[in-house]
């Protein structure tokens, strides 16, 4: 996934926008001077499109990296193909009953399934077992 993106440094405009900056500013004990706060704009703007398609604002800090917004921005294509993965292809809208622990249980275990396929998708691919769930235990001690 490939696209081209550009930030700026703007003042949103608008009432909800001043009346969050006001409040902001009591907040603190102070009084608001009426100026707007800067936030950043995110916009993107694919090779093949006419103009930007997609737009965000942040108020993280000023100096934060371009490319940590655009991760921060595209995390939700993330977050919704995990969600995707839990609910097929681990069975989490599976449940069909009726009690609170027993979909407790099941969504525990699907989230526990989950954990492990995406710690093995992430471990190295050697010949040595990097991975904490396939490292073999160290036996206990019994005294």
């Amino acid at each position: 996934m490939r696209s081209h993106f550009l930030t700026l440094r703007v003042r949103p405009a608008g009432i909800r926008a001043r009346r969050l900056a006001q409040a902001a500013a009591t907040a603190q004990g102070g009084l608001w001077d009426g100026v707007l706060p800067e936030i950043t704009l995110l916009a993107e703007w694919p090779e093949d499109a006419e103009a930007p398609t997609d737009y965000w604002l942040s108020n993280l800090p000023a100096d934060t990296p371009p490319a940590e917004l655009v991760r921060l921005a595209k995390i939700r294509w993330r977050i919704e193909h995990d969600y995707r993965e839990l609910k097929h292809g681990l069975g989490l809208d599976h449940f069909e009953g009726r009690s609170w622990n027993g979909w407790h249980h099941h969504v525990t275990l699907v989230t526990a399934a989950h954990a492990f396929l995406t710690e093995q998708r992430l471990a190295p691919k050697a010949d040595t077992a990097d991975s904490p769930s396939t490292r073999p235990s160290t036996p206990s001690r019994t005294c």
